[in-house]
């Protein structure tokens, strides 16, 4: 991704069921637990929290894994 996506952005993303579309809830900049994983973001290492349309399913990603819409 070009620029960082910021919280309310719309994204899509890659998953094994195919293409996702959803929107940026925050960044994480630190060590959170998503369903039960530990996602290891940090400052140097941020990860995105974002909300599937579809399911309503919440997801952390690398900034890279996710495309504006």
């Amino acid at each position: 991704m070009a620029s960082e996506p910021s919280r309310g952005d719309n994204v899509s993303w890659e998953s094994s069921q195919g293409k996702v579309k959803g929107k940026v809830v925050k960044k994480l900049v630190q060590p959170s637990k998503i369903k039960g994983h530990v996602v290891a973001a940090s400052e140097d290492n941020p990860e995105y929290l974002v909300r599937s349309e579809k399911t309503g399913a919440m997801a952390a990603h690398k900034p890279e894994a996710l495309k504006k819409r």
